[in-house]
């Protein structure tokens, strides 16, 4: 087993998708594909099996992970204590703005104590937009939001969505929690809270007034303290000046990951990634 298989090989693990796993390593899925199935005929098993239409690992292919994981890890290391100067490369972060404030300080606190001497730039964009840099190969790693029922990433928090108006400019609702036309700003179209806010409101059957729809989260609660609308976004992302609304359509539940790239970065080895799992595992909830 060369290990640029093996890199692969995980880089599906991670993905669960060969067309993301060919993008983060750059071959194309046919290439990627014929990779490995030359790993399977190598071993003489088979790693993948369908499930429905998805795509998941084999007993042997779990068995192989483990494996994967610690060669790649020992590889990744030889060549981290062999080439030092690759420390003094930027490590290129991204996350969202909503984690801003209470993830993304977490994080590289963490990867400080691990390397007091690295550098890291900081990319601010959405979740879909980080993902897509992090294939292209223009991050090392990623702050991203997923289902609480994916596996994707390593578990940082979990959010949970809310409604929120201003203290000083609240919006007056009617007895029954509704205005007569209600004005909301919400996040783009690519935000689960922006789908199950419409969707709730619709059920309900309250009308609403969508007044903006944004990608930063500074700019939401900036609508929002200024009594323009109410919101819908995640308890993470509020702050003093906005009221939590109750009796409002239910929002979901989000986890939030760290997503690292294929290649990987010397800065996230094997024991930064632990101590960042111990650090959330000791906060996570028990479901």
């Amino acid at each position: 087993m060369d290990i640029e298989s093996l890199k692969s090989f995980l880089a599906f693990v991670e993905t669960g998708s060969f067309t993301r796993a060919a993008k983060q390593i750059n071959r194309t899925q046919s290439a990627f594909s014929a990779q490995m199935r030359k790993l399977e005929q190598e071993l003489n098993v088979s790693l993948f099996e369908k499930e429905g239409r998805n795509l998941v690992l084999s007993e042997a292919g779990l068995a192989l992970r483990s494996h994967a994981e610690k060669l790649v890890g020992i590889h990744n290391q030889a060549i981290h204590q062999v080439k030092r100067y690759q420390d003094k490369h930027p490590f290129r972060l991204g996350c969202p703005e909503d984690y801003n404030d209470k993830i993304l300080p977490l994080v590289i606190q963490t990867i400080q104590q691990a390397k007091p001497t690295c550098s890291i730039q900081v990319f601010s964009e959405p979740s879909v937009k980080l993902r897509e840099w992090l294939d292209e190969g223009k991050l090392d790693a990623a702050i991203v939001t997923r289902a609480p029922d994916s596996e994707e990433g390593y578990w940082l928090a979990s959010d949970q969505g809310v409604w929120v108006t201003s203290k000083k400019h609240a919006i007056k609702l009617h007895s029954n929690n509704q205005k007569e036309t209600l004005p909301i700003a919400l996040y783009q179209t690519d935000c689960k809270y922006h789908a199950a806010a419409i969707d709730g409101l619709t059920k309900r059957g309250t009308e609403y007034q969508l007044l903006a729809c944004c990608n930063t989260s500074s700019a939401l609660r900036a609508i929002i303290k200024q009594g323009l609308a109410v919101g819908a976004m995640g308890a993470i992302s509020t702050c003093e000046e906005l009221e939590v609304l109750t009796d409002m359509p239910p929002l979901p539940a989000v986890d939030i990951v760290l997503l690292t790239g294929a290649n990987g970065h010397p800065l996230l080895d094997k024991s930064c990634i632990e101590q960042l799992t111990q650090n959330s595992e000791t906060k996570k909830p028990t479901r």
